[in-house]
């Protein structure tokens, strides 16, 4: 977020319209610093549970910090391939493929209101696998997303990423309320002074 964005509390934000890009934007500018908002296991577990892509039942035991140490491999491994892909670089897809691999899950027909439904389960035995549904969504953008439409926030202050699903596709900011206001304030502030 803008540099003026000052409580750490509020975020991570979920403002990309994309899961891949909502996990990246994890780590972002607060009070001109980065900041990121993964501190422990719990942190991207509370993550994964607000991103709708925590993993099905209980996580296996792993030694404090195994969790948070992936989720941080695998953010920078995805903010690189988003900046090599908006780059129109080539890709090394080994990088994600390894993730994917462990992304094991099965289908299950369950009863949900009624009426029978087909869901996905993930197990969760390790830190890869709990990640697995993010790898997903990564490969999914990566391949299928139209790249013209994945942006870097335009606020100087702002490292935020996100997919432009407006119907003109010209959004600019990660946020309008932040970022696109802040911008507002400070074109219409320096307006006022060029005038005096």
């Amino acid at each position: 977020m803008a540099e003026t964005q000052s409580s750490t509390a509020q975020g991570p934000w979920f403002l990309a319209d994309h899961a891949a890009l909502d996990f990246i934007n994890t780590v972002a500018i607060v009070d001109g610093q980065p900041h990121d908002f993964w501190q422990t296991d719990e942190d991207v577990d509370a993550w994964l549970q607000q991103a709708g892509l925590a993993t099905d039942g209980p996580a296996a035991h792993s030694e404090a910090g195994t969790l948070l140490q992936a989720a941080r491999q695998l953010r920078d491994n995805i903010r690189d391939m988003v900046q090599q892909q908006k780059a129109g670089e080539a890709i090394d897809v080994r990088v994600l493929n390894a993730w994917l691999g462990e992304a094991i899950s099965h289908m299950q027909l369950v009863t949900e209101q009624g009426t029978l439904q087909i869901r996905r389960i993930y197990p969760a035995q390790s830190a890869m696998q709990r990640l697995g549904r993010v790898a997903e969504q990564a490969a999914s953008l990566l391949a299928q997303a139209d790249f013209s439409r994945v942006r870097a926030c335009e606020h100087p202050a702002c490292n935020l990423w996100f997919y432009d699903r407006t119907k003109a596709h010209r959004r600019r900011w990660c946020s309008m309320a932040l970022c696109g206001n802040r911008a507002k304030v400070a074109r219409f502030r320096q307006g006022v002074k060029s005038e005096g």
